[in-house]
């Protein structure tokens, strides 16, 4: 597997829970895996300096050591969108910061999970947006769908718009699958309007449960 960018229909949709998920079930095909948060809003402020509780998961389950600011070069304390809360403290968001640390960690990396922040068109400045982001990575996309209402039209519309980028969708997850009685219906409806494959139904998990284990990659 090439390394991907992973990305949502919306915050909260459980990005970071698939990236993770990824990340272990790369590591079971025995590949050196590393993870990238390019922007995090909602850190928190350390001993070390502010850091992101999604960065962090993603990093303690990668098996390529890097330093924090690698992996989350642009962190705010704000849990407001990515372009707010880097105005608030007079920061500009630059996509060539952040392909040089990808490259740096490809170069160390046989796959690199690269985690969004919120949806696919949320800017992160005052002209680009997390789709410029995936577009200048040049990487695969996979969409992780929230499996509830109005995610039908969300996902088709997240769909449509990384098809027109050019970028590959490598496949997209179903996620908190089995949460309401529609749970199938509703995957079924986005399995016969999305062409690239479904790559698994996660359901809401038990704290002893890995998402992995419902994860197959194309």
């Amino acid at each position: 597997m090439n390394s991907v960018f992973v990305t949502g229909t919306d915050t909260d949709v459980g990005k970071t829970r698939i990236s993770v998920a990824l990340i272990e079930l790369l590591q079971r095909q025995h590949q050196r895996v590393a993870a990238m948060k390019p922007i995090a809003s909602g850190c928190e402020m350390t001993n070390v300096g502010l850091r992101n509780d999604d960065a962090l998961k993603l990093a303690e389950q990668a098996n390529v050591d890097l330093a924090y600011d690698v992996i989350n070069p642009y962190a705010f304390a704000p849990a407001i969108a990515p372009h707010i809360a880097a105005d608030q403290v007079d920061v500009a968001v630059e996509l060539t910061v952040i392909k040089q640390r990808f490259d740096v960690i490809q170069q160390q990396a046989d796959v690199v999970v690269v985690e969004g922040a919120g949806g696919w068109l949320v800017p992160i400045n005052s002209t680009e947006t997390i789709e410029s982001l995936a577009v200048a990575l040049n990487l695969p996309v996979i969409l992780v769908v929230d499996i509830r209402l109005g995610c039908i039209n969300h996902a088709l519309l997240t769909v449509k718009a990384i098809e027109s980028t050019g970028l590959k969708l490598q496949g997209w997850v179903a996620n908190n699958f089995g949460r309401n009685a529609e749970s199938i219906e509703i995957a079924e409806t986005l399995t016969q309007r999305i062409w690239a494959p479904c790559l698994g139904y996660v359901p809401i998990l038990e704290a002893n449960e890995s998402a992995a284990d419902y994860l197959v990659l194309k």
